[in-house]
C-alpha cells in the first residue's frame, strides 16, 4: 500500500482520505486553514470560521448521488450526518400535480438525499477523518510546491510529494489536489517543468443572494427546489437542525438586483413568489449573503495523449468548477473521489498507466455533469439577459422543451428528468433511452418554466423592479 498526500481538507478532500485509507493506504491531509471544527457538529455554523473557503456559508446541497456514493464507499457517513442533525429528504416530493399516477416505484429510494449546511456537514467528515486509522489531518500548513522525483516515463515530470511553506518535505506515491477552484496546481506543475494542463474557462454570469432561517419545522416544498421566475430564480434548500436557506439567483450584470442585499428588499421579493413565500416563516439567522463573479473552468491533465505529470491527480473543483446554481459541487466531487479510489486500486503502482486511466475515468464518469451544467447555465443566462432588456428569450432546445413538458404529466419521464438533475445519470444517457423518447413524443411542447401560459414572465420585470425599489 502507498503513501498518499491530499492537499485540501474540505468535504471532498476528507472523503478522499477516508476512502483511500480504508483501502489500506497511509494518507496525510494538508489544510491551510489553521482552525478545525468544534467538538459538536451542530456548533459549526456559529463557531467555525474557514477563511480559505469563501463560499463556506453559501448554500450547498447533498444530492441523491452524494448519498448513493456514501452508501457504496463510506456506508457509516449517512448515519453520522443524520446524528449531527442533517435531514433525510425526497426529491420526488412533491410530484407535479398534473401527474395522475403518483404511486411509488420499487427503486424510488434512489431519489432520497441528506441535507445540511456546509459547516455542519464538513465537521462530520472532519471528525470521521480524525478517527480513521492511517489518516493524519494537519491544519495550518500550506503547500508551496510539488517535489520532483525520477521520471517514470520519458519527458514527463514525476511528482514525488510536496514541499510546505516552511520548507518541510513530505514524500508520497500520489499527490491528490483537492484545494478547490483556487488551486495553485498550474503553478506547481510549471515549477516542475510540466506542460500546462489544457484549460477552458468562461465567466459564469450569476449572482447569489442567500439568507438562512430557523423554525420549529422545515417548510413544505410546493415546487421545484430551483424555480426560474423571469429575470431571477429562487433556490430553496432544507438544512440541518431545523434550518433552511432561500437564495435569489440573478445575472451578475443586473445592477438593480443589488438591492436584494437589504433584508427588507429580500423579504419583499420572496413574499411575492407564491410557491416560496412560506419559506420566510422562520427566524433569520444570517444577513443576506452575497456571492458573484464565479468562473466556470475545466482543466485536463492529459494533453495530446500524454499526461502533463505523473504521481498527481486533481479532483472536484481543482479539476473543474461551475456556477453553484444547481448545487451539484459536493455531489460531483464525491463521485470524482469514488472514481479516484477505483483507479488507485487498479493502477497506483504504475504512474504512467494511472495518469491515463485517471483522465479516462474523469472524462467518462464525471465530465458529462460539468458539460450538462455549463449548457444549462448558458441557456438560463441568455434568457435572463433577454428578459431584462425587454426582448424575447432564445427559443429553447426542442428536445429539452418536450422533455420538461412531458415530465409535468408522466411519472416515468418526471423520474428520468430528476435522474439527470440530481446527478444519478448524465442527461445524454437518459435521453438515449428509446422507451423514454417514446413517452416524450406523446406530449406536446410547453412554454419555458420561467414563463406563464401567455408567454410572459411569472415575476414580471416591472413588478420585480417595483419590489426592489420600494
Amino acid at each position: 500500500m502507498g503513501r498518499i498526500v491530499v492537499c485540501g481538507g474540505g468535504v471532498v478532500g476528507l472523503s478522499a482520505a477516508l476512502m483511500l485509507a480504508r483501502d489500506g493506504h497511509t494518507v496525510t491531509v494538508l489544510e491551510a486553514d489553521p482552525v478545525g471544527p468544534p467538538p459538536e457538529p451542530a456548533q459549526a455554523w456559529d463557531r467555525w470560521r474557514r477563511t480559505g473557503v469563501p463560499h463556506f456559508r453559501q448554500p450547498h446541497n447533498l444530492l441523491p448521488r452524494f448519498r448513493q456514493v456514501l452508501a457504496e464507499e463510506l456506508p457509516d457517513m449517512t448515519g453520522r450526518l443524520l446524528a449531527a442533525g442533517c435531514v433525510l429528504m425526497d426529491t420526488l416530493t412533491p410530484m407535479p400535480p398534473g401527474i395522475e399516477d403518483q404511486s411509488p416505484r420499487p427503486d424510488d429510494d434512489r431519489f432520497r438525499f441528506v441535507s445540511g449546511r456546509r459547516p455542519v456537514v464538513e465537521s462530520v467528515f472532519a471528525a470521521a477523518a480524525e478517527e480513521q486509522p492511517d489518516v493524519t489531518v494537519r491544519r495550518g500548513v500550506r503547500v508551496a510546491d510539488l517535489l520532483g522525483g525520477p521520471p517514470r516515463c520519458k519527458g514527463i515530470p514525476h511528482v514525488a510529494g510536496v514541499r510546505l511553506s516552511d520548507g518541510e518535505e513530505i514524500r508520497a506515491d500520489l499527490v491528490v489536489d483537492a484545494t478547490g477552484r483556487r488551486t495553485a496546481a498550474p503553478r506547481w506543475l510549471a515549477h516542475l517543468g510540466a506542460e500546462q494542463p489544457a484549460t477552458e474557462k468562461e465567466q459564469g454570469g450569476f449572482a447569489y443572494y442567500t439568507r438562512y432561517f430557523t423554525g420549529p419545522q422545515q417548510p413544505l416544498r410546493r415546487g421545484a427546489p430551483l424555480t426560474p421566475l423571469g429575470t431571477v430564480s429562487l433556490l430553496t434548500i432544507p438544512g440541518d437542525n431545523d434550518t433552511w436557506s432561500i437564495t435569489v439567483v440573478g445575472s451578475a450584470k443586473d445592477a438593480p438586483l443589488r438591492a436584494i442585499r437589504d433584508p427588507e428588499c429580500f423579504t419583499r421579493l420572496v413574499r411575492a413568489c407564491p410557491a416560496q413565500a412560506h419559506w420566510l416563516a422562520g427566524a433569520p439567522i444570517s444577513d443576506v449573503l452575497v456571492t458573484a463573479g464565479i468562473l466556470n473552468r475545466r482543466r485536463r491533465f492529459v494533453v495530446d495523449g500524454r499526461p502533463v505529470a505523473t504521481g498527481f491527480a486533481a479532483v472536484s473543483d481543482a479539476w473543474a468548477c461551475t456556477n453553484p446554481t444547481a448545487a451539484r459541487g459536493l455531489s460531483v466531487g464525491v463521485l470524482h473521489v469514488q472514481r479516484l479510489r477505483r483507479t488507485v486500486r487498479e493502477h497506483v503502482a504504475d504512474p504512467e498507466v494511472f495518469a491515463s486511466a485517471w483522465d479516462k475515468a474523469t472524462e467518462q464518469y464525471v465530465a458529462p455533469y460539468y458539460q450538462d451544467q455549463i449548457a444549462a447555465d448558458r441557456v438560463r443566462i441568455a434568457e435572463m439577459d433577454a428578459l431584462r432588456e425587454g426582448g424575447e428569450p432564445p427559443l429553447p432546445d426542442p428536445v429539452a422543451s418536450r422533455f420538461a413538458a412531458a415530465a409535468l404529466r408522466d411519472a416515468e419521464v418526471f423520474r428520468a428528468l430528476l435522474e439527470a438533475a440530481v446527478c444519478l445519470t448524465p442527461r445524454a444517457e437518459v435521453l438515449a433511452r428509446p422507451d423514454l423518447m417514446a413517452r416524450i413524443d406523446k406530449r406536446p411542447p410547453q412554454p419555458l418554466a420561467s414563463r406563464g401560459e401567455a408567454g410572459r414572465p411569472v415575476l414580471d420585470r416591472a413588478h420585480l423592479l417595483r419590489l426592489l425599489g420600494e
